[in-house]
């Protein structure tokens, strides 16, 4: 069957800031479509244990002391987080999100930061079934003028950009309509199930990262882009 058939879980959470090796889990959203209507929302608030800094509250609007009063414990949150995306990969399906790199490895590093299972060792060798509107959008339409947001696409496919963007259950319904569009507007993706439409993303993302790095040290800018996808895999970086 193809990617399309499957339901999909959509992902996304809001953080402490933009690394995925340093920051922490603020909130998160899963929203499960099946047969293109949403049947299930679930969202979490944690208290991440940190300092929450002003430029991440301006963001998603959750203040340390917000997260401290109304928030549940971390490993919690990352406990039964994991634990939905865990078993909705085992039944071969994918998960879907924007910028999934950042998302799939901040998750990770944190399970491994509170001494709790990482993906690999809960999946045990079974794939990691990922769609990312982010990635196919780069490698189907590279040309395309503008920014590549989640706001800034969503017209693109036909979806209005909500003004509540930035908070995590808005941002993944956003996500989901987005990707329904992309397999609209190129329907070759119809081909591939979940499994080779995640290879066909990891050799796109690597293929770009490759790419971009090149402009940039063309500009004169030291780059190093990232290649794995969607988990990046730890070095030294905690």
């Amino acid at each position: 069957m193809t990617w399309t058939s499957d339901p999909w879980l959509g992902f996304d959470t809001e953080t402490t800031g933009t690394s995925p090796f340093k920051d922490r889990l603020v909130t998160a959203a899963l929203v499960l479509r099946v047969e293109g209507r949403d049947d299930q929302v679930a969202t979490w608030l944690a208290d991440p244990g940190v300092e929450i800094p002003e430029q991440a509250s301006a963001v998603h609007g959750i203040t340390t002391e917000y997260a401290r009063e109304h928030g549940r414990p971390v490993e919690e949150v990352l406990e039964e987080v994991a634990g939905c995306l865990t078993e909705h990969w085992f039944r071969g399906f994918p998960v879907v999100a924007f910028n999934a790199s950042y998302d799939i490895t901040l998750v990770d590093r944190e399970l491994s930061r509170h001494g709790l299972a990482t993906f690999a060792e809960r999946l045990d060798g079974e794939p990691m079934l990922v769609v990312d509107p982010l990635v196919l959008d780069r490698k189907l339409d590279r040309f395309r003028k503008g920014k590549k947001t989640l706001t800034d696409m969503a017209p693109v496919y036909g979806v209005e950009a909500s003004p509540d963007a930035h908070t995590a259950e808005v941002d993944v319904a956003m996500t989901l309509n987005v990707l329904a569009g992309i397999a609209r507007k190129f329907p070759e993706l119809e081909d591939h199930d979940a499994a080779s439409l995640t290879g066909y993303q990891a050799r796109a993302h690597r293929e770009w990262a490759e790419d971009f790095e090149k402009y940039l040290r063309r500009q004169g800018r030291e780059a190093s882009i990232e290649r794995d996808w969607p988990l990046i895999m730890p070095r030294t970086r905690d």
